[in-house]
């Protein structure tokens, strides 16, 4: 937020901050406005000032009043795009969203239960529908799977029919593991990506951040993601080079039902703060 006056955050939570980091909340000179329809949320905020209210009915009344500011485009840094290595093994994570993410379809819901790796898949996955994108909230794993089910059979009841893609990681992937039963039962058409690193890797990631390194029990050897998938009754595979990952989610688009796809991926732990 360095460099900008005012933030206004509408109808999304402003404090979630986990883990804690002391520090100032805003840059010197930066001043903040929460909408929210959260009266609890609101008598809590720590800084700025907070107005209760609808956010539709409040972007109804502010949006006439925003006028357009120009901005130089020679002013503005674009970074530049880097092309995954998609031929090296394991892959990682920015080659596997290289890879899936041409293939989905105008119309698809994306899920995310993979902490360590949704710096890369918004890289790949430009999120900007309603209605498209569902992940977890302050770090609860186990959600996202029977999630992406109910979301396929809402899709299936309303007819719309899109596909569910949902990006797992390993360890989240057992929280509730059991939900493939059900999406195979009713015949969700819901595609499980599981990249498999063999650890928690947000959990390490917070390890060194809170100077704790080295946890025991965040190792994950020898989970057979395969087996679990096909033991519920998914067609599932493994799915280790580039062309094994392009025709296995391409064969999981076309099969309409519960598909799980491993993918083996590199190890690599970064920052949480930059």
């Amino acid at each position: 937020m360095n460099g900008h006056d005012l933030v206004v955050v509408v109808g999304a939570p402003v404090f979630r901050y986990y883990p804690y980091v002391a520090g100032q909340y805003l840059p010197s000179g930066t001043h903040l406005l929460q909408v929210t329809d959260d009266p609890n949320m609101s008598s809590k905020a720590p800084v700025g000032d907070s107005l209760v209210s609808d956010s539709l009915l409040f972007l109804e009344r502010i949006i006439p009043l925003v006028t357009a500011r120009r901005v130089s485009t020679s002013a503005v840094s674009k970074p530049k795009a880097t092309q995954p290595n998609t031929k090296s093994l394991p892959l990682s994570p920015d080659a596997v969203f290289s890879l899936i993410a041409p293939l989905c379809s105008e119309e698809f819901v994306l899920v995310e239960e993979s902490p360590s790796n949704v710096i890369e898949l918004q890289r790949h996955f430009k999120i900007d529908k309603p209605d498209s994108f569902y992940t977890f909230a302050s770090g609860g794993l186990g959600w996202d799977m029977p999630a992406a089910v109910g979301l396929a059979l809402a899709e299936k009841i309303s007819g719309r029919n899109r596909p569910v893609v949902a990006v797992m990681g390993d360890g989240s992937f057992q929280y509730s593991v059991q939900s493939i039963y059900t999406g195979v039962q009713q015949n969700a058409h819901v595609i499980f990506v599981v990249l498999h690193n063999e650890e928690y890797a947000i959990l390490k990631e917070f390890a060194e951040l809170e100077e704790t390194p080295n946890v025991p029990g965040l190792d994950l050897p020898g989970l057979d993601i395969v087996s679990l998938g096909k033991g519920y009754g998914a067609c599932s595979t493994s799915a280790k080079t580039a062309e094994e990952v392009q025709q296995a989610f391409q064969a999981a688009l076309d099969y309409k039902g519960t598909s799980v796809i491993e993918i083996p991926i590199a190890k690599g732990l970064r920052p949480l703060l930059g």
